[in-house]
């Protein structure tokens, strides 16, 4: 099953813009969205899981490493990273740029390459708008990212411009149910609207 939605990240491009301006670093959106989805993960165990190989039974991981699905010449290949719960957004934009090096030149070693709990898929610098990411086992979800768009939304009485993410959640339904995906969503775009957990977690 796939679930779509659309997230308003105007705040969180104008918190990066601000950052970048005054630690003179530049990130990718990717980056604060990789450590929303941990923070979001937390409250949501099951998209966390696996199924055991007999697929009678959930594994629960107490982990969040977080597979990035990298295109190459020879295919998507989906190196992780490690515990992203406990580093910074920094970080986690270093590592996503050594591991996307690494991973086209095909240097990856079995551990960058194992241990995933979550995967994202993004295709935010190619277009579209919505997509069903395929699911790495054996994890139960996948959430796909589209390119960002401008749309003209009424707030406070006011019409104002703001940029929407467009997202696709694809999960097991074995496991998952369509109510709980959605809650899922729902809370990872509050996240993603934290301005003031996303600075913190910045350095």
């Amino acid at each position: 099953m796939t679930q779509h939605d659309e997230a308003d990240v105007t705040n969180l491009l104008k918190l990066r813009e601000k950052l970048f301006k005054k630690n003179k670093i530049k990130i990718s959106p990717l980056a604060y969205i990789v450590k929303c989805t941990a923070k979001t993960l937390k409250d949501f165990p099951e998209m966390n899981s696996s199924l055991s190989s007999k697929m009678d039974s959930l594994i629960y991981k107490d982990f969040y490493n977080i597979g990035i699905a990298v295109d190459t010449d020879a295919g998507l290949i989906v190196p992780n990273i490690k515990d992203v719960e406990k580093k910074s957004i920094i970080k986690i934009s270093s590592e996503i740029t050594e591991l996307a090096k690494l991973a086209k030149k095909r240097r990856l070693t079995s551990d960058q390459l194992s241990g995933s709990t979550f995967t994202i898929s993004s295709l935010s610098g190619v277009g579209g708008k919505f997509f069903t990411p395929i699911i790495n086992p054996p994890e139960v979800a996948i959430l796909g990212l589209s390119k960002t768009f401008d749309a003209v939304k009424l707030d406070k009485m006011k019409l104002q411009t703001k940029k929407l993410l467009p997202i696709s959640l694809s999960y097991d339904h074995r496991v998952i149910n369509g109510v709980y995906a959605v809650k899922f969503v729902n809370h990872l775009i509050t996240v993603l609207n934290d301005m003031k957990f996303l600075e913190s977690s910045f350095e």
